[in-house]
């Protein structure tokens, strides 16, 4: 049996080695449709031999639900954290808020592919993965929610905000927003866009009292 050390070592090597294949794969499939990537193809890209991909996922529709776990539950942890930074700062929960969404927009920057790779997939109903990518949908949403709620609780936002529809509305803003500064505004920096949403909330959310 290998020991502790080793598993440790052999799940840090796995790990990175899943890490080529997301990456390769949002890429390549961002670039020519799901369709019309194949497994060869991704494993070309991440450097790996074919049945390295099949090792780790046990087929292409495998692979590419679990990008979609991975990079979504990578933005929920981005935004878990911004909130969680914003509390101990002592930040209210307007400036949670605020911070999450430039967490989100830092999150795009660095990952626009899968961005635009989880954007459309959203529209799209007839996926194997559909209910996968509602639950970590929601995972993501329901941090937002966590914080309104809190929001509402001590006062600092009206009872009569609709939290869900809101938190969701919070989320597709960034989503847009930062796919249009991608595609039509890349001139623009990320503390310009930052700016203009953060203006955004400042008027509507915490005026919403």
């Amino acid at each position: 049996m290998e020991s502790s050390s080793a598993a440790s070592g052999g799940s840090t090597r796995r790990e990175a080695t899943r890490q080529k294949l997301y990456e390769a794969a949002v890429t390549l499939i961002a670039e020519q449709g799901f369709s019309a990537t194949t497994v060869d193809e991704i494993a070309e890209r991440a450097g790996v031999a074919k049945g390295t991909v099949y090792y780790n996922f046990a087929s292409k529709s495998v692979l590419f639900e679990e990008l979609l776990r991975h990079g979504v539950g990578l933005l929920t942890a981005s935004l878990r954290e911004a909130a969680e930074r914003t509390a101990r700062d002592g930040g209210g929960k307007v400036d949670a808020l605020d911070a999450m969404i430039r967490a989100g927009l830092v999150f795009i920057d660095r990952y626009p592919a899968f961005t635009q790779l989880y954007v459309a997939e959203l529209w799209r109903t007839n996926r194997a993965w559909q209910s996968t990518l509602m639950v970590v949908r929601q995972e993501a949403v329901a941090v937002v929610e966590g914080v309104l709620r809190e929001g509402v609780d001590n006062g600092e936002f009206s009872e009569e905000i609709d939290v869900p529809l809101t938190a969701a509305a919070l989320v597709g803003m960034v989503l847009v927003a930062a796919l249009d500064w991608k595609s039509f505004q890349p001139e623009r920096s990320l503390d310009d866009v930052h700016a203009a949403l953060s203006r955004l909330l400042q008027g509507r959310v915490s005026g919403c009292r």
